[in-house]
């Protein structure tokens, strides 16, 4: 819930396999629907290369995606 692996600077997403950030913001409630936004987006992207080098900040109305 504090966001940490968002920060760009130090966790640069070129460096790692593929980043997911989960931005609850203090509402433990919205837990299922990032769930279901996540998994629909993993769903749709199965190739592992997709997420090599990437930040993606899963919220409820949207999934992010940083390089």
């Amino acid at each position: 819930m504090n966001g940490d692996f968002a920060d760009i600077v130090t966790y640069p997403p070129k460096r790692f396999k593929g980043i997911v950030a989960i931005q609850m913001r203090n509402h433990a409630e919205d837990v299922d629907k990032l769930m279901v936004r996540l998994v629909a987006y993993l769903n749709g992207q199965p190739g592992t290369e997709h997420y090599l080098g990437k930040l993606l900040v899963v919220e409820v109305s949207r999934i992010r995606i940083r390089e």
